[in-house]
């Protein structure tokens, strides 16, 4: 690249970085981050936490229901084996949504594969609210497995949608909308199973019936919004579509740099085409991009957030909280977790996803350390219980600083368009098999280590932290093909030659009056 043509793109850079800092985030944009997130994150972090509340009446409904049926009261074993089932099956809906969105999303794009996901939600709504009623706990264990199957797919398909239609500056900021809503979702859930508001007796399957407004509500809203225009152009070869949908979502008539950006993306593919989970497998251009993206995923749900919970009602009542206010003392972790992931989603673009990540999980380790210290001692000394619950509250915080969105986050951006879909099919496995690792296996650790059980997360999050530390790289305010070309070196595949960059960047002509066009189409606000 001589001197001329580096100061030409250089100059580009500088203008072009200078105006993506000042343009506002339009209301389409916003609209679609945070209607997407309410019928799709907002609904896995409400069905996390809404069997909670309830449990002790859902228990008394599949005993009561069982004596109808037999003229006997229901077994032991046959009570824990039905509500074990009844919890976990959510995690095997939700792995059986994530194979399936490779599939759905090929024909009905990002947009529609929301819109129908939302009948997964209202059906499961419909069968947790009225097996009651129609005295059938079978309905209960359907339903949960059917709101499974919308999160399985929710979790993979709305992070993929956030992160082709956001500009590049603030895709991280967007990205977090996934997250936010997740924990925002967690917290209604603990408040609406008060015993003041839905934690009742009469009322658990009002609960339930909820699940139905945010699905309705993005159906009101997603259908008036665009679909993702990189999906427009590169999959459905609808360049007015896609040109249309840039407009609204960045609220600007010119989006020609936006639109080579994307045509430059599609010339460095060799594969236009949605890519297979096989063919993902055995491309070595994207092989420690999986590595990263599966590790990372798992670290998300082995390190030790979920196990928390087990321990939080027991840490309060060693502190001397009377058993009837423990519901709203925790309420604290509901709402420092929707704090955390808020201000997380204000400072990534500033910080960048790798530092957050390695704090995140090594603040996790060292918490985690202090707790098994603390819960060690919490029998001879009195005040001990408080410092124990304080470094709850710390892992919950630290966790949503950066490990409880930014795994979503970087799925989407570590990939160009054509394997996207296959990589959250992978991504979403690992997660929802971590997930039932962690629900099955935990409880055998806690009763072999007791309050030792933690050290394992401890070493989970630092192995995490150490790999993140030497593989990832930053991937903030960079283009797609820009993060691909990061992962060159390790993948061993050759880096494309300067020759060969300018002749992307300066592959249109100049117009009548001589001056360059585009001069950068890689280096666009995508």
């Amino acid at each position: 690249m001589d001197k001329p043509q580096k100061e030409i793109l250089a100059d580009h850079k500088m203008s072009d970085s200078g105006k993506n800092s000042e343009k506002p985030v339009t209301a389409c944009l916003l609209s679609a981050a945070f209607f997407g997130a309410l019928g799709s994150s907002f609904i896995y972090g409400y069905n996390l936490s809404v069997v909670n509340a309830p449990a002790l009446y859902i228990k008394a409904f599949y005993n009561k229901t069982w004596i109808e049926r037999y003229g006997e009261p229901i077994a032991a074993e046959t009570a824990t084996l039905l509500w074990s089932i009844t919890v976990s099956i959510f995690a095997i809906g939700g792995l059986l949504g994530a194979l399936s969105v490779s599939s759905i999303i090929r024909v009905l794009g990002r947009k529609g594969t929301l819109l129908l996901n939302n009948s997964f939600a209202i059906i499961a709504a419909l069968l947790l609210s009225l097996g009651e009623k129609a005295k059938s706990f079978e309905m209960l264990i359907i339903g949960r497995f059917i709101i499974g199957v919308d999160s399985g797919i929710a979790l993979s398909v709305l992070p993929m949608y956030l992160g082709e239609i956001t500009p590049r500056h603030i895709r991280g900021s967007i990205g977090q909308f996934n997250s936010i809503l997740i924990c925002l979702g967690v917290f209604t859930g603990q408040v609406l199973g008060l015993p003041e508001l839905l934690g009742q007796e009469s009322r658990w399957n009002y609960l339930f019936s909820f699940l139905a407004l945010p699905a309705t509500l993005q159906l009101c809203v997603l259908p008036f919004l665009p679909e993702s225009p990189r999906y427009l152009l590169m999959e459905r070869r609808n360049e007015a579509g896609a040109e249309r949908a840039f407009q609204r979502f960045l609220g600007k008539k010119d989006v020609s740099q936006e639109l080579e950006e994307v045509h430059a993306e599609a010339r460095a593919q060799d594969n236009l085409h949605s890519a297979s989970v096989l063919q993902l497998l055995k491309t070595p251009a994207v092989r420690w991009q999986l590595i990263t993206i599966i590790i990372t995923m798992a670290c998300y749900q082995l390190c030790g957030l979920n196990a928390i919970w087990y321990y939080t009602n027991g840490i309060l009542r060693e502190a001397g909280f009377a058993e009837n206010i423990l519901p709203y003392i925790t309420l604290s972790t509901g709402a420092i977790e929707t704090l955390a992931a808020i201000i997380s989603g204000l400072v990534i673009e500033r910080i960048g996803r790798k530092p957050l990540l390695i704090f995140g999980f090594s603040a996790m380790a060292v918490f985690f350390s202090l707790l098994t210290v603390f819960l060690n001692f919490q029998d001879s000394v009195s005040w001990m219980p408080y410092l124990s619950y304080i470094c709850i509250l710390a892992v919950i915080a630290s966790f949503c600083s950066g490990p409880g969105g930014i795994p979503f986050v970087l799925t989407g951006e570590l990939f160009e368009q054509s394997y996207r879909p296959a990589a959250f099919m992978i991504a979403g496995t690992v997660n929802w098999l971590s997930n039932f690792a962690v629900g099955l296996l935990f409880p055998f650790i806690q009763e072999k280590l007791q309050s030792f059980a933690f050290l394992v997360f401890v070493v989970v999050c630092i192995l995490g932290s150490i790999y993140l530390y030497l593989v990832l790289p930053e991937t903030k305010n960079k283009t797609f093909i820009d993060i691909s070309q990061s992962f060159s070196k390790i993948n061993k595949i050759p880096v494309s030659s300067p020759g060969h960059e300018m002749e992307l960047v300066l592959s249109i002509k100049p117009d009548m009056n001589g001056k360059v066009k585009h001069v950068a189409k890689m280096e666009s606000s995508f």
